[in-house]
This record gives C-alpha cells, structure tokens and sequence, in this order.
C-alpha cells in the first residue's frame, strides 16, 4: 500500500496566493489493477495560468492542478515500463495510478545529460506554446521585428531565442535588471526593463523606431495597450497570457484596441497550445533538436538554477532580488520544483530561472 502527499485547493485565492489557500493531506492508494501503473512524481510545475484556470475548473478540496514528470515504479500495464519517465496531467501529488491514457512518454532521444525537468519547461508545455504560438499565430518570418514581454520567463525565454534562429530581431523587457542581464545572454537584440523606464512608449520606440511586425504577449493590461501602438501594418500579436490581471479581483478597464488594429490592419489571435496536441511530437522533436544544437555550441538556451527545490513546502521562503516572499508568489511566474516538505528552505534565486536540476525523492518519506 503507498500512500501519496497531495496538495488540495483550500480556498480560491482572492488576490495574491497565499499559504493558508493550500493544506497537505494523505491518500490511501489502492493495489494495481490490469493496465494500470504507479507513478512518483519527480518534478512538479508551477505555472500562471494555474491562477485562472483554478477559478475556472476547480473546487475547494480539489487537489491542485499541475504538470509532473513522473518515473515509473510499478506497472501492470505492456506500454510502460518499470523506470520509465513520462510527462502527466495529474496535478500536485507524490504518487498516482493511471491506466496510461495521457501519459507522454519523453522522448527515446532524450540524452542522460539533459535535466528531465526541461520536460516542463524549454522542452515541455512552455517551450511548445513558444514554437506553436510564433509559428503558427505570429507566423514569424527572416528580417521581421519580434516584441515579447515577460521575456526572462519559461514561455518568453524560448520564443526570443527561436525568433533569433529564424533571423528576426528580437526586442524583450522583463520586470528586474538581472532578468535584462539574462535576456542580453540569451542573444535579445535589445531588453528594457518597464519597471523602470520612464515611458513605456519610447522605450518601445527607441527599441525598435520602425514598429513592430509581431508582438508575442503575455503579460496584457497596459503594456499590450501601449504596444498595440508600435505594430506595424498589417502586423501579429499572439495573445499567450495576461499575467497582469490574473491577481486582479476587480477587472481592469480599457483603453481599447480597435482603433490601431482597423488603421494598421492588424491581427490579434488568443490561442491555447492543447490547440496543437496532435502535434506534440513535432514540435518536441524540435525543440529538443534546438537545446542540443545550442548546448554543443555553448549558447544558451534554458538555465538550470534551482537545485534543491521548494516545496510541497509549507511557509517556505524564498529571497529574491534581495526580498524575503513566500513560495506562493512564484504562481506569478514559472517554476520546477522537487517535491519535498522542508518548511525551513531559503534560497538565493533569481525568479527569471525555473528548472530544476536533481531531484532527491526521499525527501518525501
């Protein structure tokens, strides 16, 4: 009999995320049947758009939703074998059983050197809403000017980098100077961070003085009402997220965007990456192919940085740029974590970088 660590849903956040909105609980889970397999989490995901969607699709009591590279440790079921890795749906939890239906095998290519954690990331949900969201919304081509903010995160990370393979010039602005530093490394041509610039507008004009001809965004709010200004004719804007408003509990209101996009004749399309679920493999396959070409080359293209973790960490803390946050807050940008309980972790980590590197999973016992 095993019995597995679940985080439930509490109470819905009301603004910022915050400890008590959680509580750790145990399940008795029961002997394999025909088909079925056990699995232990390795890695765990913390993402924004968990945010949303809790409100949306979840109940109080419900355990978190969340993505997991799990290995394998028992199986009753031919297509999966002890040891195994794979990449499941099944929310924020040390243990499960499944019958295997949307299990992702990771790849037979996938080297030893590789952090499986990049399941999650580059080469996970965020790399592929970055390659789906500028190839097939933006459909970005050689010579154009690409604009994506929240750029040091797991999503805007990889689409400067692969708007770069594909010869675009690439503008991204990032919340903290270390994020703009890190941009500068991953090879943006130009990073700005709109805490601090004085006008938002000329920055984005002195970035780029002739507009923008796609403009990936996550972030919304003012910023996109800003930006929506510097596209040029006939310009994209993929609409990935609106980070910005997720911690709202009051709407924000306008300006409205109907009157640059009729003049300039642009196209706006929201879009989810499940869209290209039958095309998982493809874009995968890519972006795996991409992290090891970079990596031979000695560039950058993912940053392995947190090596012990948080939590499933009760009143765990972090400092980041220097302030002391509770783990919570990171349901603001992305993180990979290992699932553990230590209440007393405090780490020096940047929150531009999200993955994870080992995991020790006897920290569950």
């Amino acid at each position: 009999m095993v019995t597995a660590k679940v985080w439930v849903l509490k109470k819905h956040f009301e603004g910022f995320p915050k400890p008590s909105d959680f509580d750790l609980k145990k399940i008795e889970l029961p002997s394999l049947q025909n088909g079925e397999l056990l699995l232990e989490s390795v890695f765990l995901s913390v993402d924004p758009y968990m945010r949303p969607y809790s409100q949306r699709d979840m109940k109080e009591g419900d355990i978190m939703i969340g993505t997991q590279v799990a290995r394998i440790v028992e199986s009753k079921n031919p297509a999966f074998a002890v040891g195994a890795f794979v990449v499941a749906n099944s929310g924020w939890r040390s243990h499960f059983i499944s019958d295997g239906k949307g299990l992702h095998l990771l790849p037979s290519s996938w080297p030893e050197s590789l952090p499986k954690s990049l399941a999650l990331g580059t080469v996970g949900m965020p790399g592929l809403t970055a390659y789906f969201g500028l190839f097939e919304v933006c459909k970005m081509k050689p010579g154009e000017t690409v604009l994506v903010n929240a750029a040091a995160g797991a999503v805007g990370s990889v689409v400067g980098q692969l708007a770069k393979i594909g010869g675009c010039k690439v503008v991204g602005c990032a919340g903290s100077d270390d994020k703009v530093a890190y941009l500068k490394k991953l090879g943006f041509d130009e990073a700005f961070n709109y805490k601090t610039v004085t006008s938002l507008d000329e920055a984005l004009s002195k970035a780029s003085p002739d507009g923008y001809d796609c403009f990936f965004d996550n972030v919304g709010g003012e910023f996109s009402s800003v930006a929506i200004n510097h596209m040029k004719k006939h310009g994209r804007i993929a609409v990935c997220g609106a980070i910005s408003q997720y911690n709202d509990s009051v709407p924000q209101k306008g300006p409205y965007v109907q009157i640059p996009m009729i003049f300039k004749e642009l196209r706006m399309e929201g879009f989810i990456v499940t869209r290209w679920n039958n095309r998982r493999e493809e874009g995968q396959k890519a972006l795996l192919k991409w992290v090891l070409e970079v990596r031979r080359e000695g560039v950058i293209f993912f940053t392995v940085y947190l090596h012990h973790g948080l939590p499933l960490c009760k009143g765990g803390s972090l400092v980041v740029a220097g302030e002391v946050r509770s783990w919570y807050d990171f349901l603001l940008s992305d993180v990979i974590f290992e699932p553990f309980e230590d209440t007393q972790t405090i780490l020096n980590m940047p929150d531009a970088f999200h993955f994870t590197e080992t995991c020790d999973t006897s920290l569950w016992s």
